[in-house]
This record gives structure tokens, C-alpha cells and sequence, in this order.
């Protein structure tokens, strides 16, 4: 507490007290009282800390005879607390006594002496000063109406005081002072001592008439009665709450001691230690570990229970101790069982499902997993998370996931040090855990998705724990005891490969998912899509058909991605309108056509890919890939006569892309110079070349013959067949590269119906490589340059 340095020192004298006739000034420097109205007749301490206030309080100490008025400000001028808005009625009072505090701020000592009204604000610039008119209390003898007042007023406070003791030192003191003849004085202290909010209070110092005042006085008691009798039963509740829980509190505890002499149980330690032990029985620790365990062992015995450290040893032992260490499951050997489980869980992928089969019979005739990472690389929907699922339960292994998108903490993949609060091992570790098994198939969702943040770069984390060579001596922050993870079948999967960092992708084998065929998906549908969502609704085979013509439509027209989730949530559209028709009306089959489809998924979302039904010089099909998937695109050029020749792209193209458009005009513009009727062409036109479908983002080289062949109609006037398409990229002397994607490309092609496809030479081989189902039917021609595309495309 600050000290306090008396401006005047002594007791206050009995002849300071100002008697009620002595002459009061008609001005007066006023004050603000804060919380509440000063009433007459009340002495306490108030305290100001603005320099300005304590100037003014030590003038009126020194030449103004003391006196002052305070009033309760209604709003506070925090930059001058002279401009505050007062109430219009205050309270003139003597200072006795002040006392300066070190913090710059000063406490007086004052009594209330009779209240005032403000008859003007005198100009003055320094305080805030008043022109007043003082009330004089009536000095006539008390009514019978007032005593009897006074007699209500006595009586709820007695009434106060039981319920609240903190009044009872006030109330002798009042009892002491105040007779019925000066009902005025007994109103004022009896205000004074009520917590009632300060514009009630300020209502009765502005009650000049008595009956009033005692009225508002007697309804502030009473209510301060109803709020103390409230808060009293509150307290009781909260009290018999508490008694009922430290009697349940003690009763448990000597039932603990009770049942410990008897022996029938054990401290909370002891138990714990026993858990330990019996964990301890079923596991085959490394040496490394059993060391690290029968120190921290020894350490939680001296402990004590309540000892902070005795918690964060035993969380320790306990995840030490519920690793499944040197626990392996039983791999399924029977390679035919493991093809019969692929093809039971997953129709199609047969290219996926022969590279899961080889990597599996490499395993079990090599007897481990050492070296073996996974990466299922496709579009969103094409079964990726599932395939990883079949590979754990063909090879009867437990199987574990946990997404890595958006992750940018290395703490998530390798744990938190012991020395932080709240600290928990790596996900890995948690994996191993809950699996209960050192060999389970742990699958990294979505590793293209992680991030870099300042907490760290959780791909460097995993390039410890993908890496063969490394993770056998895994190292987690938390346990900082090594765990081998080389049993371990780690699958990754991904949408794209760009944002994987180059040293994590290349320690996994990459196994890639195209999507599906238009067949593919109409029998995906039937064999899981449909009995899966039946189950789900509550739906029988009887209530509802899906013909495949139906199908045909909604994978068309609704669900045409990569993948078949979309497609799950067309078929769960339709369903759900199907239940609400079956509630509403009399149960009966619903059968979904070609007809009625229209009425449960509205108008068709995608529309024909297939822009120009007739040939346009200048406009060639090309064939791209994109996460989604193959697609279909155009490119168009067009020639403007003028004298300022040029080239422009429009269409959003990306750096690549526009690149490979300059390369294909220039190319282009080369090959044409040697021709008689064209090799003025391009100097008598400005050529705009545009990409079709301007608000999506297109990049990449693969386009380069499509856009030299469009380039080439646009000169020559010749169209390009509507029924030919192409992909490739293209040099500067006409060479034609291979490109990426070639599966999805031909899925696109076959589902705008356009079977004469132009590829590079070198992607021949993929192309064999490719189910028959996807070949068939199709006219397929590779070249090597150029000229090679214009023999295809005219052969006249």
C-alpha cells in the first residue's frame, strides 16, 4: 500500500464540525462524485488523481474556507474533467483533513452539510464553479406519517442486518446517532449505506420533501432486502452442493485407506506401476527402450501423486508401454486370395490391380517391406483411399489413415518434445498405437497438399520416415527412444505430383489411378454405388430401378469427372426424392429413365464438348489433361487484314502454353514462307489465336501441333475434319515431342465420340500399353514431325 503523507497532521477536533447555521458561500468550486451521491450529515474519504482537481481542492483548503460542493457527474469529459454534464442538485461539504499519495493523487476527508440546487455555471476557466441556492431541512415537529415511515425504515433494516451481517457495524453506528425527531439525518446515512445504482440514489438527494424521501428510501430497502434474501439462497444451494461433495470427497477417501489396510486395494501409484508391469509382460522391447522404461520407472516410484512431474512420467510410460513393440499381424501369403479380394473390392483398374499383385509377391517372396512405398497418384474419386484399404485387407494387415493436407507443423509427423506442455508423439507413433500391430498399412492422404510454415516443413519430417534406410532407427521427439518402422506398408496417395517435393517422391513407387470409362462407371454403379446407397436409405431393389440408359445420362450429362463420387452424390439426389415420394404417396416402384430423369437432377450440368458440328478453318480439336481428369479443347485462330502484322493469344494461357503458341506461329509461319500463294499471309494479317472457355487457367506444351495446325487451316483455308484430334509437343524445326496423360486424353476423346486420334511417335508404347476396351474402335496414328499431322489430316 502506497504511504501516505498528512497535509495537516492530528485528529479532526470536535470544534471543526461545522454547525448546520453557519454561513454558507453562494459560490462553490464543484467536484465530481463518481460512484455515487454525498449526502448530508455523511463523513467519508474521497480520492482524485487529476492535477487539476487536486489544485482546485488545495485553493479551497487554503482561501476558501474549506468548503466545496460534490456532485454526481452524469457524463465524464475524459480530456477535461471540467466539461463533465452534472446533475443539477449536489451537496455542500467541509474538507477536515488531506491526505497527498505518492502516485499523484490525494485523498480528503469530508462531511456533507446541506444539499444545493445550481442556479447558473459562473465563467470561470480554470474549475468548474456554481452560483447555488441551499435547501434548509424543515425544523417543524415531526408528522405521525413520518415517524411511521422512520418506524418501517428501522425495521427493514434490522431486517437487512439478519440477512446480511456486513450492516451491522453501520447499523449501531446509525442507531447511535439518529433519533425519530431528525428524520432527515436518519434518511440521508440510511441512503448512504444502500447499494442501489447511482441514479436512484441521486433521486432521493433531489426529494427535498420528506414523505418523498422516505417513500423512495423505503422502496431502495426493500429491494435491497429481495436481492440480499436472493443472493442468501444462492449461497445456500452452492453451500449444501459443496458440504454434499467434501462429505462424498472424505467418505472415498477413508474408503480408499480402509480397503488399502485390508488389502482388497492399492494406491493410485501402485496400481499404475502394476498396469505398467503387465503391459510390460506382452511386448519385446528393444534394448534401448527397456533401459529408458526401468529409469522411468524408477523415477515415478520416488515421485509423489501430486507432484506435476509424477503426471508427464506416467503419460510417458504409458504411451512407451501401449506400443505394440515387436507385435506383428500375420501376412495373408496366398497370392490368388489377395487377386480375389482386389477384385471383389474394386471393379476395373486391372493395370493397378497387376502392379499391386507384383509389388505384394514381392513382398512375400521377400519376406519384409523394407524399401516398398506406395504412391496412388489420380483425380479426386477414383478409389485411391479404397485401394489402399483392399491392399491392408488383402494382405491382412490393420490399416491406418491420416490426411497430411494442410499440415505444416513437423511436429504432427515426429512429435512434440517432452518439455513442452501438452506434448504428444508424431501421428506415426499414434498410428502404431491404435492399430495395436508394429506392421500395419499406414496410408499418408493427400501429401501434395502439405505446407511450409514457420513451425517447420513436415515433408522434410517424412523424408525420415519414407526413407528404407532411415526409419528402422526412427526417432520420435516425444518417445526419444528408436522404433522401427521398415515392417511398415507406408501408401501415399495424391492428385498431382507437381507439389510433392523431388527428394519425397522419388523414395516411392509410383502406381497411377486415369479414372474410369463411361462402362466402367455405369457397371461401378451397379455392383457398389446403388446397394450402397439402397442400405443407406432404407430403399429395397423392389422400390426403385435405374435403367442403363439412366445411367448413360447421369455420368454424361451430371457426373462426368475422373472419379465416381460425383456420380455417388447424383444417385443420392435422386434417392432421397425417392424416399420423400415413398412417404407421401402409396408405396409402388419407381423406375429412373432417360424420360424422367430430367425431374430429379433438373437440366443436364455439362453440355456436348463437341462445339462445331460443321469444319471452320482455323479451329482444330486438341486433346489435355487435368486433375479432374482428360478433356477436350479448342483452339481458334482467326486473321484480321492489316497493314501492322501480329500475334496474339488469348483464353487465360499460362507461361508454357503461350510459349508453345509462339513457337507454333513462328514454326508455322517458317514452313508456309516457301509456298507461292501463302507466304504473304501472315504479312498481311494480325492473327489472334483463342483458347476457348476464357475463365479456366490452361498451361502446358501438348498443345503445340493443334495450335500449328490451326494456325496452318487459318492460312490455307482448308478445315479441319470435325472428327480428328490430337496432342503433341511441338519444336521449332517440327519435331513433335511425346506428352504426359495419354490415357485420360484417349478416355476424353472417347467420350465426345471422336475415334481418329493423332499422337507423338514416342507414346507409342504407352498407347500398347493401354485395356483393349479403351483401344477399341479407335483410329489411332503417330507422328514424328509436322508434315507428318498434314498427310493424317489432308491426305489429298
Amino acid at each position: 500500500m502506497a504511504k501516505k503523507k498528512t497535509k495537516e497532521p492530528g485528529n479532526i477536533n470536535k470544534s471543526d464540525i461545522v454547525p448546520i447555521s453557519e454561513i454558507l458561500p453562494e459560490n462553490l468550486i464543484i467536484l465530481p462524485s463518481t460512484l455515487k451521491p454525498l449526502f448530508p450529515g455523511i463523513m467519508l474519504p474521497l480520492t482524485y488523481n487529476d492535477s487539476s482537481i487536486i489544485e482546485a481542492v488545495e485553493n479551497v483548503y487554503e482561501y476558501e474556507n474549506r468548503l466545496l460542493g460534490i456532485v454526481l457527474w452524469k457524463n465524464e469529459d475524459k480530456e477535461d474533467v471540467w466539461n463533465s454534464e452534472y446533475y443539477q442538485v449536489g451537496t455542500v461539504v467541509k474538507i477536515y483533513k488531506i491526505n497527498i499519495i505518492e502516485n499523484n493523487s490525494i485523498q480528503i476527508i469530508v462531511q456533507g452539510l446541506r444539499r444545493f440546487t445550481r442556479q447558473k455555471v459562473l465563467d470561470d476557466q480554470k474549475v468548474q464553479r456554481w452560483k447555488v441556492n441551499y435547501y434548509s431541512e424543515p425544523e417543524k415537529k415531526t408528522s405521525e406519517e413520518l415517524k411511521a415511515y422512520s418506524l418501517a425504515i428501522m425495521s427493514s433494516l434490522k431486517k437487512l442486518l439478519s440477512l446480511n451481517p456486513i450492516f451491522q457495524e453501520q447499523l449501531k453506528l446509525l442507531l447511535s446517532q439518529v433519533t425519530y425527531n431528525n428524520p432527515s439525518l436518519l434518511l440521508d446515512i440510511v441512503s448512504s449505506m444502500l447499494n442501489a445504482e447511482p441514479d436512484k440514489l441521486q433521486e432521493i438527494l433531489e426529494a427535498f420533501d420528506l414523505i418523498d424521501r422516505s417513500k423512495k428510501v423505503l422502496l431502495l430497502l426493500k429491494e435491497e432486502i429481495e436481492l440480499t434474501t436472493l443472493q442468501a439462497d444462492i449461497q445456500k444451494q452452492i453451500e449444501k452442493k459443496l458440504s454434499k461433495q467434501q462429505r462424498e470427497f472424505f467418505l472415498r477417501e477413508q474408503l480408499k485407506i480402509i480397503k488399502k489396510e485390508l488389502g482388497l486395494e492399492k494406491d493410485d501409484k501402485s496400481a499404475e506401476l502394476e498396469k505398467i508391469d503387465e503391459r510390460l509382460k506382452k511386448i519385446k522391447l528393444s534394448k534401448e527402450a527397456k533401459d529408458t522404461i526401468n529409469n522411468e520407472i524408477d523415477k515415478l516410484q520416488m515421485l509423489e501423486p501430486s507432484s506435476p512431474e509424477y503426471n508427464i512420467t506416467r503419460s510417458y510410460l504409458n504411451v512407451l508401454t501401449e506400443l505394440p513393440w515387436g507385435i506383428y499381424s500375420k501376412d495373408r501369403l496366398d497370392i490368388s486370395q489377395v487377386r480375389r479380394i482386389l477384385n471383389h473390392d474394386h471393379y476395373g483398374l486391372n493395370d493397378v490391380k497387376d502392379l499391386i499383385l507384383q509389388f505384394i509377391s514381392t513382398i512375400i517372396k521377400r519376406g519384409s517391406v523394407a524399401g516398398s512405398i506406395l504412391c496412388l497418384v489420380g483425380p479426386p474419386g477414383v478409389g485411391k483411399t479404397s485401394v489402399g484399404r483392399s491392399i491392408a485387407r488383402a494382405m491382412n494387415r490393420k490399416f491406418f489413415r491420416f490426411s497430411l493436407g494442410g499440415m505444416r507443423d513437423e511436429a504432427e509427423i515426429k512429435g512434440h518434445r517432452r518439455t513442452y506442455i501438452g506434448a504428444m508423439p508424431g501421428k506415426i507413433i499414434q498410428s502404431l498405437k491404435r492399430t495395436e500391430t508394429a506392421n500395419p498399412v499406414i496410408m499418408l492422404d493427400e501429401i501434395d497438399k502439405l505446407r511450409i510454415s514457420f513451425q517447420g516443413d513436415p515433408a522434410s519430417a517424412l523424408l525420415e520416415v519414407l526413407d528404407p534406410e532411415q526409419n528402422k532407427d526412427f526417432l520420435d521427439h516425444y518417445l526419444d527412444v528408436r522404433f522401427d518402422l521398415s515392417k511398415i506398408l507406408f501408401i501415399t496417395t495424391a492428385n498431382q505430383l507437381d507439389t510433392i517435393p523431388r527428394p519425397l517422391l522419388d523414395r516411392m513407387e509410383l502406381i497411377k489411378l486415369s479414372g474410369y470409362i463411361l462402362q466402367e462407371k455405369i457397371e461401378i454403379a451397379k455392383r457398389f454405388l446403388i446397394p450402397r446407397q439402397l442400405k443407406q436409405h432404407g430403399l429395397k431393389k423392389s422400390e426403385i430401378n435405374f435403367t442403363d440408359k439412366a445411367l448413360t445420362m447421369i455420368i454424361d450429362q451430371h457426373a462426368r469427372e475422373a472419379g465416381v463420387r460425383n456420380l455417388e452424390n447424383k444417385l443420392k439426389k435422386v434417392m432421397r426424392q425417392v424416399t420423400l415420394k415413398l412417404a407421401e404417396s402409396t408405396p409402388k416402384k419407381y423406375s429412373i429413365s432417360s424420360k424422367n430423369l430430367s425431374e430429379f437432377l433438373g437440366n443436364p450440368v455439362f453440355i456436348p464438348e463437341t462445339l462445331y458440328k460443321k469444319p471452320i478453318p482455323g479451329v482444330a480439336m486438341g486433346l489435355a489433361w487435368t486433375s479432374m481428369g482428360g478433356a477436350t479443347l479448342y483452339i481458334e485462330a482467326s486473321a484480321i487484314i492489316s497493314k501492322n502484322n501480329g500475334f496474339k493469344q488469348t483464353g487465360q494461357l499460362g507461361g508454357v502454353m503461350k510459349e508453345s503458341s509462339e513457337i507454333a506461329f513462328s514454326y508455322i509461319r517458317s514452313f508456309l514462307s516457301e509456298d507461292k500463294d501463302l507466304k504473304e499471309f501472315f504479312n498481311d494479317h494480325f492473327i489472334h489465336l483463342h483458347v476457348p472457355a476464357g475463365s479456366t487457367p490452361k498451361d502446358g506444351p501438348s498443345a503445340g501441333i493443334t495450335m500449328a495446325l490451326a494456325l496452318y487451316s487459318l492460312a490455307s483455308r482448308k478445315s479441319v475434319p470435325a472428327d480428328i484430334a490430337m496432342t503433341g509437343e511441338l519444336t521449332l524445326t517440327g519435331k513433335v515431342l511425346p506428352i504426359g496423360g495419354l490415357k485420360e486424353k484417349t478416355i476424353a476423346a472417347r467420350r465426345v465420340k471422336v475415334h481418329k486420334l493423332i499422337f507423338p511417335k514416342e507414346n507409342k508404347q504407352d498407347f500398347d500399353e493401354l485395356q483393349d476396351f479403351i483401344k477399341e474402335g479407335l483410329q489411332v496414328h503417330f507422328v514424328d514431325y509436322f508434315q507428318d499431322v498434314l498427310k493424317i489430316v489432308y491426305p489429298d
